[in-house]
């Protein structure tokens, strides 16, 4: 089941009658590790929720190649502040995949798999909410990866966490997008986004000013905007 492309036409979104984000015309392909840029305030997280289903669009439309439905069983979102249920790292791991119908002995086996992968093992008995920041942070990826979805979104996931812990973050989500999962994150961090992007969104004002590939985005960026966000300015 291909479920791209991801269209937005016209979407916009708005909380007490202010606008939040749009009008928002874009189009998600298959492949890639998308980064998305900008000042605070300039509407990522709403993109990424509206990209999502977490947020209703209050104009125009969010469309994927399947039905919502189908389409939702294949993506995952990974919040800025983990949100950790109150089970063993395990059973936390496991849960998306019994809510898919996996019995609790399968699924705890491909969540011991998983665990390993994000050096979980040695915590599988560990109670999640007692996990450090960085530790939660890789517990609420590998609970998004094990359904191996086409896409993955992040709301800057390594915004709290030390070097260490953002440098373990990075190589796991450039394995997963190697192994095919289609990325789309967001940052305020401008080196991050250099090591990470095969290209940019890149939004002011609840608008996407310039969408293009990494390498013309930080070395030619089309807007005075864009241009002083890399330099560190205020951009206003």
């Amino acid at each position: 089941m291909v479920i791209f492309p991801l269209r937005m036409h016209g979407v916009t979104a708005h909380f007490r009658k202010k606008r939040l984000v749009g009008p928002i015309d874009i189009t998600i392909e298959t492949e890639g590790f998308t980064i998305v840029m900008g000042p605070n305030g300039a509407g990522k997280t709403t993109l990424l929720r509206l990209m999502h289903g977490l947020q209703r669009c209050s104009g125009g439309g969010v469309e994927w190649a399947v039905p919502q439905a189908k389409a939702r069983e294949k993506q995952a979102y990974v919040f800025q502040s983990p949100i950790m249920m109150r089970r063993k790292v395990i059973d936390s791991i496991a849960y998306p995949l019994r809510l898919r119908g996996l019995g609790v002995s399968a699924a705890r086996a491909k969540a011991q798999e998983c665990a390993g992968r994000f050096g979980l093992e040695n915590l599988l008995d560990s109670w999640a909410p007692m996990l450090s920041g960085g530790e939660k942070q890789k517990l609420s990826l590998a609970r998004a990866l094990v359904i191996k979805p086409d896409i993955l979104f992040l709301d800057e996931p390594c915004a709290n966490l030390d070097g260490r812990s953002t440098r373990e973050i990075e190589e796991i989500l450039l394995d997963a997008q190697a192994s095919g999962t289609r990325i789309i994150m967001s940052t305020h961090d401008i080196g991050q986004a250099r090591r990470l992007a095969q290209d940019v969104i890149f939004m002011y004002d609840g608008k996407i000013h310039e969408q293009t590939t990494a390498d013309i985005f930080f070395t030619a960026p089309a807007t005075k905007e864009a241009q002083a966000f890399i330099n560190g300015d205020i951009v206003e």
